[in-house]
């Protein structure tokens, strides 16, 4: 119970990060967003951006298995990489495959899926 207790308020502080980061965006503030989004990966999520910002997919997905990271965490962790989609075309085709890759991951390995992020997989389709 207290690991849940953690994790929950955790995952409520990503999100206001996140609702923080989204806010600087709408305020014309892009650097200050990506430079709290790229210290967000490495802190919170333990993910560093060069592996986030690398083409090589199998970098990516031998980070994704080793990390460890709680289903819940790694919901999160897609919430944000979700909201960087359609900044730029180039981010879009570096991101978008991770993002698949995650939600793959917490269907085969967690046993989670979210309608959610059915839609979502549908969506992100389009910056394959």
């Amino acid at each position: 119970m207290y690991r849940k207790d953690l994790i929950t308020a955790e995952i409520q502080k990503l999100a206001e990060v996140l609702a923080k980061i989204m806010g600087l965006k709408l305020e014309g503030k892009l650097k200050d967003a990506e430079e709290l989004f790229n210290e967000t990966m490495e802190n919170s999520f333990t993910l560093p951006v060069d592996i986030l910002e690398s083409e090589d997919r199998t970098t990516f997905e031998n980070w994704l298995h080793k990390c460890n990271l709680p289903a819940e965490k790694l919901d999160s962790l897609s919430e944000f990489l979700y909201y960087e989609l359609g900044i730029s075309t180039e981010k879009n085709q570096v991101i978008a495959p991770k993002l698949n890759l995650i939600y793959q991951y917490l269907a085969d390995e967690h046993k989670i899926v979210h309608l959610v992020n059915l839609y979502r997989q549908k969506t992100i389709q389009q910056y394959i």
